[in-house]
């Protein structure tokens, strides 16, 4: 003999049901919508070492505009090989400061400064950049201590480039690697890229084979960095829920300049 459902049964499920879907349907719109925004918008990243400092530090949680500089594989997720160049591409500007997708390992996103345009030959001499035989003016104000490594003493430095863009960097003393190099010529299509904390940043100066960046093609870029959302001191971690308040509060939406 077969069971009836009572009438009271039948309509419970049917609602249950339809409010199932509903809820499938709801999720499955925002996750579209924040798969949109992320790939053709904006992007977070987390900064995971000391070579942008003062202006960026460990544990800095960014917002990154994909749009400033148009879209190719790099800004898509897991790089994948569709199509070749940018979309709607613009030219980087001296003093942006940019993600990228790591030349000889583009699975890595890094981030630095921009400092040389296509054509432009960049060299460094006892700390100071020169941008086609000119020198980048550079500002002492006073030592302090590393912000991630406070055993560690360094000097800043403000630089302006020649279009304006002024910002800090952390010099860790004389002759260290990367303080005085040879003349780089920048080719078409590619940027020379280097660290705030230039004594503590594997950047342009640097080729793949020792470590470096090298000099960055243009269609590995993934954006331009705008603010920093919020920002974690050291320690904190998604798996420990007690440290997700243990925040650096004067970070908190500071632009990246």
């Amino acid at each position: 003999m077969t069971d009836i459902p009572s009438p009271d049964t039948a309509p419970s499920s049917a609602n249950a049901w339809r409010e199932l879907l509903e809820i499938l349907r709801t999720v499955g719109l925002a996750l579209a919508i924040a798969l949109v925004l992320r790939v053709v918008i904006f992007q977070p990243f987390t900064i995971p070492s000391s070579s942008m400092e003062p202006g960026l530090v460990t544990g800095d949680y960014i917002v990154v505009s994909k749009s400033s500089y148009g879209w190719s594989r790099a800004s898509l997720p897991f790089n994948p090989p569709l199509f070749k160049g940018r979309l709607l591409g613009r030219a980087a500007q001296r003093g942006d400061v940019v993600v990228f997708r790591l030349p000889r390992d583009p699975s890595q996103t890094w981030i630095k400064r921009v400092i040389g345009l296509p054509g432009d030959r960049i060299r460094v001499r006892e700390g100071q950049v020169f941008v086609n035989d000119a020198a980048i003016p550079q500002t002492p104000m006073g030592m302090t201590q590393d912000h991630d490594a406070p055993d560690r003493a360094v000097l800043q430095l403000g630089e302006r480039t020649p279009n304006g863009r002024a910002y800090v960097t952390y010099d860790g003393g004389p002759g260290l690697p990367g303080d005085d190099t040879g003349v780089y010529v920048v080719p078409a299509g590619q940027y020379f890229v280097m660290g705030d904390n230039r004594d503590n940043s594997l950047d342009s100066r640097f080729s793949p084979s020792a470590g470096g960046v090298g000099l960055l093609p243009a269609e590995n870029l993934v954006g331009r960095a705008k603010f920093v959302l919020v920002s974690w001191r050291q320690g904190a971690s998604l798996f420990k829920p007690w440290t997700w308040l243990d925040l650096q509060w004067d970070r908190l939406l500071k632009p990246i300049r």
